[in-house]
């Protein structure tokens, strides 16, 4: 048996949720719905600008959502990142460490900088828009692996928004992760995380992708972009060609699983969406656990959709522990 279920490979960033206006996005000149790419300059303009606004903070990063909830329904699952030796990053280790998932982190001193942070505008629609400094977590490179994790694992989970990192040296270290696992027979997994990512990096993912994967996450509007087209039958087609298996989650349309074989559509559970933030990472989270042990794809999809919408009913990226063991129960 593998020591671990999924090793993940992300961006760590403390998450800093506001509520807010869709005027206050206009007034700031963000892009609704997106995620964007800041300097410390104008994360710090912004976040003048919400200081009367009540913060909801929590250590997160998208692929260190996906690792918390495998990790909280039952999994075993270890995290490679890049935080400061700041106290912002203090926070963002004890945290992995009290969600009971492994890490690179105390095995190495960590370096002078600043931790990454990612600030979350979720408007009265439920749409969640980011704006993300990178800081130290955009000089994760191949030196925060942690090659004999990733070879006692049963899957590698990539985040896509390595891709964005400056220099390349994070989608770099994402392909050498995929190599790793390929040698020692690890099964791959990639989010497509943002729209973003699929519109202005999208040859950088392709190349993170490379000759195949076992399993790709992405949204609907994630698919069509990455196959530029608006015709979702050729996403899905494109989608066959780049992965063994994917997911494509459609919101209130429930999501899309495809086996290998079949093409299955799960029914959306209702819920009264307050905020979409981890929407995906949660399903991507449920969907891992669910295939590591033992639920075919359509009963791995099931869990997903309960867990995403579950979510989404509540603020915050994250459910607590009980939440999620409770979607197990028959």
């Amino acid at each position: 048996m593998a020591k671990y279920n999924v090793y993940g490979l992300g961006n760590a960033l403390v998450d800093m949720e506001f509520e807010v206006e869709v005027d206050l996005l206009r007034e700031l000149k963000i892009d609704k719905g997106v995620m964007t790419l800041m300097d410390e300059q104008q994360q710090s303009n912004i976040l003048a600008q919400l200081e009367n606004f009540s913060c909801k903070k929590s250590c997160g990063g998208s692929a260190a959502n996906t690792m918390v909830a495998i990790s909280q329904l039952g999994g075993r699952t270890f995290y490679s990142c890049k935080v400061a030796n700041d106290e912002i990053g203090s926070f963002y280790l004890q945290d992995l460490l009290n969600c009971g998932v492994d890490t690179n982190l105390p095995n190495g001193d960590r370096s002078e900088g600043i931790t990454g942070k990612c600030l979350v505008m979720v408007t009265p629609d439920a749409d969640r828009t980011m704006g993300t400094f990178l800081g130290i977590t955009g000089s994760l490179s191949s030196q925060e692996l942690a090659p004999e994790a990733i070879a006692a694992a049963e899957y590698l989970y990539l985040e896509g928004y390595l891709v964005s990192s400056p220099g390349g040296v994070a989608k770099e270290a994402a392909i050498e992760a995929k190599s790793i696992a390929e040698n020692h027979g690890v099964k791959t997994a990639l989010s497509l995380s943002d729209a973003n990512m699929t519109e202005f990096f999208r040859e950088g993912l392709l190349e993170i992708i490379g000759s195949g994967l076992d399993l790709i996450f992405s949204n609907e509007i994630e698919a069509l972009k990455m196959a530029q087209t608006e015709d979702l039958n050729q996403a899905i087609a494109q989608m066959k060609t780049l992965a063994k298996g994917f997911a494509i989650t459609r919101g209130a349309h429930g999501s899309l699983i495809f086996d290998g074989e079949q093409l299955h559509e799960i029914k959306p559970v209702k819920v009264q969406a307050v905020d979409t933030v981890g929407a995906g990472d949660m399903y991507a989270g449920a969907f891992l656990y669910g295939i590591t042990h033992g639920m075919s794809y359509v009963d791995a999809g099931n869990l997903a959709s309960k867990a995403a919408a579950l979510v989404v009913s509540s603020f915050g990226p994250r459910l607590t522990t009980n939440e999620l063991k409770c979607l197990l129960s028959p």
